[in-house]
């Protein structure tokens, strides 16, 4: 125990709270909604089109859709030649997957610590997820993935979590040896940055979310990144289960694409104008945002290293959103014991994963998945299999050691100058304390 700071200093001691406010709500783009997306939403319903394609009143021409206008703004932000509007992240890996042709019994490769949708959406279309190791940047491992790939492998599924990005050229690297297709998940890092490069336009798709919690909303909706005419292509048809109605002419401008492909049939993943006309005011919102969490993180980042107690995330790139903090103990008591006292201190924090707290972002708790249960009697997609796969919550070990040393504290836009002294003392004093 430290000597710097004594435990009967903390809040949870009896001490008084660092934080004099309470902290702000960890919805980055949803606490900005303001007048800009109500208008945005009001010239929608006021031109009672609500669908890219038509409206009630002009079917053959209805002008510019607020869909096209806000795929290619999109698609100019991450420097792609495509973009295209689902309705979710989650839909917008299933069309991604699908679009690379991931099918019954094909093997992908995912990071043991994200979201259950990521495994989800291999499941949905056949695809079997084999979870690897993440390192100390709470992404994937490398070398797990390289030691998980087999002849059964037809996809890697990097996830920048947390804001942080993957190690991508160790992941392209390893896609290239092995002619595998590399699909992004950036539903908690829009606007993150890999060696210059947006999060999303590495692999050969990237997949993007507008739910509520993440930095920028529309409530609920995706969108998929693409420099493939070809894959763009087999998106729109599987996203869209009416895409070979549609004619040649949406489905894609280059002749050679559409004569080597035939529209097959797909779902109905359309994103709405509604979604559209927000996300465009969202995604102008999206620099500011991250500026200012950059700007908190650097102060915070420095007065977690100042105590030289912990352990800070790996960074892997400067591009990092920096929506959190994220810092290392020795032991999992020691982890608990200084985001118990946090708390107290009126900062929001968390111990990424506690033995017996459920979590769908940690492999351990994707019961369903661990357990093979699926939709339908035969078992199908694992039916489908082309070796024995086995899980288990113990499977990845280090992966599980990593995540429970782990202590993260969100970094809110809105934080003041305030705001981000008193959190730093409450980082100081209680890791001073109890590490």
């Amino acid at each position: 125990m430290s000597s710097d700071t004594s435990t009967e200093s903390l809040a949870i001691s009896g001490g008084p709270k660092a934080r004099t406010r309470p902290e702000p709500p960890m919805f980055p783009g949803g606490v900005e909604v303001g007048q800009p997306e109500i208008d945005a939403a009001t010239r929608v319903l006021e031109s009672k089109r609500l669908i890219r394609f038509y409206g009630p009143y002009d079917p053959e021409d209805t002008g510019v859709s607020e869909v096209d206008d806000f795929e290619q703004k999109f698609a100019r932000y991450v420097g792609t030649s495509y973009a295209l509007g689902v309705t979710s992240c989650t839909a917008s890996l299933m069309t991604a997957l699908a679009a690379l042709g991931v099918g019954p019994g094909d093997e992908v490769i995912m990071p043991a610590y994200t979201m259950v949708a990521t495994p989800s959406a291999a499941l949905a279309v056949g695809g079997i997820p084999i979870v690897a190791e993440v390192d100390d940047s709470l992404t994937l491992d490398p070398a797990s993935v390289e030691a998980n790939v087999t002849e059964h492998t037809k996809a890697i599924l990097p996830v920048h979590m947390r804001g942080m990005p993957t190690d991508m050229d160790a992941i392209m690297a390893i896609a290239e040896r092995h002619d595998l297709a590399v699909v992004e998940d950036v539903a908690q890092a829009t606007g993150s940055t890999y060696k210059g490069r947006a999060c999303g336009s590495i692999g050969h798709a990237g997949c993007f979310s507008l739910q509520m919690h993440k930095i920028i909303t529309t409530g609920e909706g995706g969108m998929l990144v693409t420099d493939g005419a070809d894959t763009v292509f087999r998106a729109k048809c599987f996203h869209d289960a009416a895409a070979e109605f549609r004619g040649a002419a949406w489905m894609d401008p280059d002749p050679s694409i559409r004569d080597s492909f035939v529209a097959f049939p797909g779902m109905n993943f359309r994103q709405s104008e509604l979604t559209a006309a927000i996300g465009k005011v969202q995604l102008d919102r999206l620099d500011g945002l991250l500026e200012r969490m950059r700007a908190h993180k650097a102060v915070l980042r420095e007065t977690v290293a100042s105590t030289g107690r912990v352990e800070l995330r790996r960074v892997t790139d400067a591009g990092e959103c920096a929506t959190n903090l994220v810092f290392f103990t020795e032991a999992p008591d020691s982890a608990r014991a200084i985001a118990a006292a946090l708390d107290a201190e009126g900062v929001y924090s968390q111990v990424l994963y506690v033995n017996d707290e459920f979590d769908w972002h940690v492999y351990a708790w994707w019961r369903d998945i661990l357990n093979k249960r699926t939709w339908n009697e035969r078992g199908y997609p694992f039916s489908m299999a082309r070796r024995e796969i086995n899980y288990s919550r113990d499977m990845c070990p280090r992966s599980l050691d990593i995540l429970s040393r782990a202590v993260l504290i969100n970094v809110p836009p809105q934080l003041t100058e305030q705001d981000v002294e008193e959190t730093s003392e409450a980082l100081r004093k209680t890791i001073s304390a109890l590490s």
